[in-house]
């Protein structure tokens, strides 16, 4: 998820219940050969022993400090594991992890230059590629392997619509006729509703994944080994140490999108920072942003845009750890 740019038309303020557009701002990546696991294991914080067919959890890949630089699903493609990056992030991801690669005779990791993945929106949508079996996706990260891909149930927005990935390595999306296409715009704002984060150039190696809300997305786990950032991901999890985590934000007034990065004030002091943002067709936008939770119920300004109006808008899931760190120390 990228924001929507000029050349992309703004989203649908009347959001549309039932869709599919092809994500252009995505790309599958492919790790095949005998080492996929361990070294895999090794990067992401994700278990790979649940990574199955039928399961597709979320994970994250951070530095050493534990700031992260790839947001991604891990899917089980036969032996070998699929996962999605953003396309303008795709080299400099792949070009990182090969340092680590190398360690793995035989095991290779590739970019699909000819599948893609396919958003829907709505069951009707996700039942016109998977059929009646699309109730077998009961839950975020469930899987069916199909003949035209493998259909994956991701996060509902908070509005509580349901949202499908189609993933299709190594070929065309099937096109069915009786799905009406969105913009990639309508996509990212519900990505945005369901407080899904995606990182670009600006924002890599910014967060640690906790700030993301990645765990509420089932995407660290925090009781399998070592990996590369695992020490201080792991430490800010027991001990309590996230102060700040990722908030859904309305913006009334200004014009133009925020860029990712951009700061966010409280007065003259810098709080937090715009991770996605998407500008709807009637001139209002939503933000997903990094936000100090001392600072959260305080007037808060976008940094160069000081005449829009923000308010909180919900997230379809809790996060305990703004409560904890806004109760006064014993």
């Amino acid at each position: 998820m990228t924001n929507a740019t000029s050349t992309e038309p703004a989203a649908n303020s009347e959001r549309p219940a039932v869709g599919r557009v092809h994500l252009h701002n995505r790309v599958l990546a492919r790790v095949s050969g005998p080492g996929t696991d361990k070294f895999l294991q090794g990067q992401f914080s994700q278990n790979l022993d649940d990574v199955v067919a039928g399961h597709s959890p979320r994970a994250a890949a951070a530095t050493p400090k534990g700031r992260t630089y790839c947001l991604t699903r891990l899917v089980r493609d036969g032996d070998d594991i699929l996962m999605d990056l953003p396309a303008v992030l795709a080299e400099p991801i792949t070009t990182h992890l090969r340092k680590y690669l190398m360690l793995f005779r035989g095991t290779t990791m590739t970019v699909d230059t000819d599948g893609g993945l396919t958003g829907l929106l709505g069951e009707a949508a996700a039942r016109a590629i998977g059929g009646p079996c699309i109730s077998e996706l009961d839950a975020p990260g469930a899987t069916l392997a199909l003949d035209s891909g493998l259909l994956i149930r991701v996060e509902s927005t908070a509005e509580g619509l349901a949202r499908y990935e189609l993933w299709h390595p190594g070929t065309d999306a099937p096109q069915p006729g009786d799905v009406p296409t969105i913009t990639l715009a309508d996509w990212i704002a519900s990505d945005i509703s369901a407080g899904v984060a995606t990182l670009g150039p600006e924002t890599s190696e910014s967060f640690v994944p906790q700030m993301l809300n990645w765990q509420h997305l089932d995407g660290v786990h925090f009781k399998k080994g070592c990996y590369t950032g695992q020490e201080v991901i792991a430490r800010m999890h027991f001990l309590g140490q996230l102060k700040k985590s990722l908030f859904r934000l309305g913006v009334d007034g200004g014009s133009g999108s925020p860029a990712p990065g951009t700061a966010l004030l409280a007065g003259d002091r810098s709080v937090g920072n715009l991770v996605n943002a998407v500008r709807f067709d009637d001139g209002h936008c939503e933000l997903l942003a990094v936000i100090r939770h001392d600072a959260s119920g305080e007037s808060l300004v976008i940094e160069g845009m000081p005449e829009a109006r923000l308010s909180l808008l919900p997230l379809p899931y809790a996060v305990p750890e703004r409560e904890k760190s806004a109760q006064p120390d014993t």
